[in-house]
């Protein structure tokens, strides 16, 4: 989505902050030096995919090739911001693993073994070190917006969408934990809420946004813009959902079935719960934990309970309605072929 010299240039921007953060090991003592070390590791690497919506909005909107200096600090900023929700997410669902190596929960864990804690102590610190990560991450996302080269008025509005971004992610993580735990049937319509404000609006409406407000962009596109990000971002929240039931190891990034295994409670399984055929699915899920088998068991009965072609129906209506947001006269023809590009990536990766 965008040149490699700009790949670069974000991560430089990136390792600005990381260090900056580093920096301070020297005066806060060595514990704060090991949470540094640990936050730069979680921020390394990626895909780096919402600072390239914020660049190829910004570009969409008629922004300029080379990028002035205001840009790139609040294209990191997305970047930091995911990694403090993922990081803190981490602590919400008791991982100390992420993609196969310890996360910063998992690192603070062995760190506090290793100076002979027990195994609460370890997990009293892990979870500590987690949340003051995520924290420490939120606090470098907003001071790189506040210290960005625009205007003020650009300024309140870029503050503006981080608002809207961390309250609307903060009430879908909540609401979805809520809907984990409550013995009752939850309503597909709920799940579905919960997983638009978790992803939707950080991932997608916000930087896109970010981006055509750093171009120019007037009001009635950003109205614009908002909506079809938003429908996008559910999209790719679906479909993520169904890589997690689904998709192969490489897709999901860990072991196939993994959302099968934990139980988890999505919109594919919400689906599969008002269908008649919810009983075999029920007892199939309620095994899946125990290996392959019982996934691939799990993964036939949601097939033929309707839910994956049901979930699958779901995504492509909801792309259609980013297709048709696209046309909005508001919006540039660069802008509209974006969103077209953007949703056709989606739909590719539908297991």
């Amino acid at each position: 989505m965008i040149p490699l010299e700009t790949r670069t240039s974000i991560d430089a921007t990136i390792d600005r902050s990381l260090r900056r953060i580093g920096a301070r090991a020297g005066e806060l003592g060595p514990g704060f030096g090991a949470l540094a070390d640990a936050i730069a590791r979680a921020a390394t690497g990626g895909k780096r995919f919402r600072p390239a919506l914020v660049v190829a909005s910004y570009r969409a909107f008629g922004g300029d090739e080379d990028l002035p200096a205001g840009v790139l600090p609040v294209a990191a900023a997305f970047e930091l911001l995911h990694t403090a929700f993922v990081v803190h997410d981490d602590v919400i669902d008791h991982d100390t693993v992420r993609r196969g190596i310890p996360n910063v929960a998992g690192e603070f864990r062995m760190r506090a073994r290793g100076n002979g804690a027990d195994a609460a102590g370890a997990a009293l610190l892990g979870d500590a070190a987690a949340i003051l990560a995520g924290d420490l991450l939120l606090h470098e996302a907003a001071r790189l917006i506040a210290l960005a080269e625009v205007d003020r008025e650009t300024r309140a509005s870029l503050f503006e969408l981080l608002d809207e971004a961390i309250y609307v992610s903060a009430a879908g993580e909540l609401a979805d934990v809520e809907n984990s735990i409550v013995t009752e049937h939850v309503a597909a319509d709920a799940i579905l809420n919960a997983t638009f404000n978790k992803t939707a609006v950080y991932s997608f409406s916000a930087p896109m946004c970010a981006g055509a407000l750093l171009a120019g962009a007037g009001s009635e596109a950003i109205v614009a813009l908002q909506a079809a990000g938003g429908r996008l971002g559910l999209a790719f929240q679906l479909v993520d959902d169904l890589i997690g039931a689904f998709g192969s190891e490489e897709q999901a990034g860990r072991e196939a079935g993994g959302d099968l295994r934990e139980s988890k409670r999505t919109p594919l399984i919400a689906m599969a719960r008002e269908s008649p055929a919810w009983p075999r699915v029920n007892d199939a899920l309620a095994i899946a934990h125990t290996g392959p088998i019982a996934v691939r068991e799990a993964q036939r009965a949601l097939e033929e309970s309707g839910a994956r072609h049901q979930l699958r129906s779901l995504i492509g209506d909801t792309l259609d309605d980013v297709r048709t947001a696209a046309l909005d006269p508001a919006l540039p023809r660069e802008a509209a072929e974006l969103l077209y590009d953007l949703s056709r990536t989606v739909q590719e990766r539908i297991p």
